[in-house]
Order: structure tokens, then sequence, then C-alpha cells
């Protein structure tokens, strides 16, 4: 396993660190974050062999990214990450349950999927845990030697998909270029939605697109979570140069 090196930063008087979870005891801590998060805050079904544990097939062969308070040993953040090579022995990655991704086969040795990004709600207003995921995300690319980071980002269905079919209508000069495209297997209905006039982005969305990510086809319904769900790729040689010089630079 790939190892992140520990990043230190003070804010708001908190210690915290990032780094690839490297025992049981640290998966499971970040998965029962992920089912505070996803089912007990914002409401996701999530079939599971273990109540209060969010965990599926992929997470055996995914690596775990952690952001720890190294004052009270909490786990505060997280991201999922499947490589290539653990992509191809389970299978594929978790977006090719929602996507075709078929247009991206010849990227595939380069890709690495991101997902599960959640942050505890005590820790949301202190912009180091964040910083420190995308930290340890440029770390993690630099020392794979990948190109290509692939998510799927959420936006909430509680008004019916709305907002949703509103930020993607937004969203129509940062599409991928058609070979990049990305096809859902249960699409959203956009005909029938009557767009916001103004669209409430959600954060993680704003970052990635402000890392320069492109948005790559129309969004998924995920019934599991209630989320219309954003297929987005980030080509790290076209990272927005803020964000490189923030996050890659310090890497490395």
């Amino acid at each position: 396993m790939l190892q992140v090196d520990t990043a230190r930063e003070r804010r708001a008087q908190r210690n915290l660190s990032v780094t690839l979870a490297n025992c049981e005891s640290e998966i499971l801590a970040a998965q029962k974050l992920r089912w505070r998060v996803f089912v007990e805050e914002l409401g996701a079904r999530l079939d599971t062999p273990t109540h209060g544990v969010d965990s599926d097939r992929f997470d055996p062969h995914c690596d775990h990214l952690i952001v720890r308070d190294d004052d009270n040993g909490r786990i505060v953040g997280c991201y999922r990450i499947l490589a290539p090579d653990a992509a191809r022995r389970t299978g594929g990655y978790y977006s090719e349950t929602e996507f075709d991704l078929g247009r991206l086969d010849h990227l595939r040795s380069q890709i690495v999927e991101i997902g599960r990004s959640c942050i505890d709600p005590d820790y949301r207003n202190n912009a180091a845990v964040i910083a420190l995921l995308w930290s340890g995300l440029a770390r993690y690319l630099l020392d794979g030697g990948y190109q290509y980071l692939i998510g799927c980002a959420s936006i909430s269905m509680a008004d019916g998909g709305h907002n949703a079919a509103a930020i993607f209508n937004s969203l129509s000069d940062r599409m991928a270029p058609p070979e990049y495209r990305v096809f859902p297997k249960v699409r959203l209905p956009l005909e029938r939605l009557t767009p916001h006039p103004a669209c409430v982005v959600p954060p993680l969305v704003k970052g990635y697109l402000r890392a320069g990510a492109d948005v790559c086809g129309e969004p998924a319904w995920d019934p599991d979570f209630n989320t219309a769900d954003l297929p987005l790729l980030l080509t790290l040689s076209r990272l927005d140069a803020r964000y490189a010089r923030h996050f890659v630079q310090r890497a490395a």
C-alpha cells in the first residue's frame, strides 16, 4: 500500500494530520464516520453487512485516506481511493455501477477513483480538513504516477432533482470533450424537471470545478443515497494553478 506522509496544520486550535489508514481499526473508524454522515445525517438507505458501518464490496480493495484530530484520536474526514490495479481486481470502478465508462478505457491504467468523501459535522468549519484531504490526494497521485481522478459528486434530490438539473444546465461550458463522455445507467430525467433560477451548488462540486475538473456527462440517479451523481474527471496536468501551488507542490 502506498503511504501518504503525515502532514500537520493548526487551525481553530486543532492538531490535524492526514495519512492512509494502515490498520483495520482506522478503516472501521472511517466507515463508521461514513455511516453517521450518509445514513444518520443525510438519510441514505444502505444495505451493509453491519449496522452502523458503511461498507461494500469495493472497500477491501481501496485505500482509505483519513484526517485525524491528533488531540483526541478521532477520524474526522475521509476519502475512499480505488487505484487502477485494484479496480481490475474487483471488476471495475464503483462509478461503473452508475455509468458506462467505455470511452475512458484508454485511460484506465492512469485513473484513480475517489469517493465516499465526508467530514465530521463538528469539523466542517475548519478549512484545514478539506485542505489536508486534497494534499493527501495530490501525494497519492504523485507517488503512484497517476494522471487522472474520477469521481461522482452527489447532489441532493430532496427537492425532486430540480436543483440538480439547474446545476447541470449551468455547467455546459465545463463539459468534457465527446471522447471523454460517460453515460448514466439510470439517468436523471432532466427534460421533466424545472431548474431553479438560482441553483445551490454543493461545496464538493464547487471544489472539483475550481480545481479544473470537467463534467463527463449527465447525472445519474442513485436511489440508495437519493442523490443525482455528477460524473467528474480531473486531469492532473490541467489542475488549476492555485490548486497546483497549494496542494501538489506542498505534497511533492
